[in-house]
């Protein structure tokens, strides 16, 4: 997995997300700590998604928490306001629920509120702005880089996949994650900025 985001331990990542002042509770079952590398190499899968079963460490996917390049450029076409950034260091207590991405995939769609900016001065770089908004039911959701269920594929670029979205980039490691949650219809997220 290339990833510009370091290594943390469990106890390194429960004390973090627990000093967070959005901090409520650790969420029974499984629930997504996504990881915002400080570099935000333009277009790359370069952060890191904790999948937590309550305290207990499941797996580690490679990813993206930032829009690509094509999200970054052509806003326009879905927002004038700009591309959503969803900002980091904060919980989102079941903002997420099993569905469809784009009537295509298996997905965990938006159903909560997210803290965004809207990112519209076309750098490549996403997240400059600083004024935040809350928006619900925007599409923010979390999905990976192909609609076929069976596809091992592992991306390097992120193209036209992240258009506001949390994107894990390893098709094979996202579905088996969605297999093996099924039962559950509700997501926690939390996210962060590399520490």
């Amino acid at each position: 997995m290339k990833t510009n985001v370091r290594s943390y331990t469990n106890e390194e990542l429960l004390n973090k997300v627990k000093s967070l002042p959005s901090f409520i509770k650790i969420p029974g079952g499984v629930w997504i700590l996504g990881i915002r590398s400080n570099e935000d190499s333009p277009d790359e899968f370069d952060d890191k998604f904790y999948v937590f079963k309550d305290e207990e460490f499941v797996t580690v996917l490679s990813g993206s928490t930032n829009p690509g390049t094509y999200g970054l450029l052509n806003f326009l076409k879905w927002d004038k306001r700009g591309t959503a950034v969803i900002k980091a260091d904060e919980w989102y207590y079941s903002v997420w629920e099993r569905g469809l991405h784009n009537d295509k995939m298996e997905a965990l769609r938006q159903v909560g509120e997210f803290k965004v900016i809207r990112d519209n001065n076309k750098n490549k770089k996403s997240g400059d702005n600083t004024s935040w908004t809350l928006e619900s039911n925007k599409g923010l959701n979390f999905h990976t880089v192909s609609y076929d269920s069976t596809a091992k594929i592992v991306r390097t670029l992120i193209g036209q996949w992240n258009t506001g979205c949390q994107t894990p980039n390893d098709t094979e490691a996202y579905y088996k994650l969605m297999r093996e949650t099924r039962p559950q219809k509700r997501f926690t997220y939390c996210l962060l900025d590399e520490f």
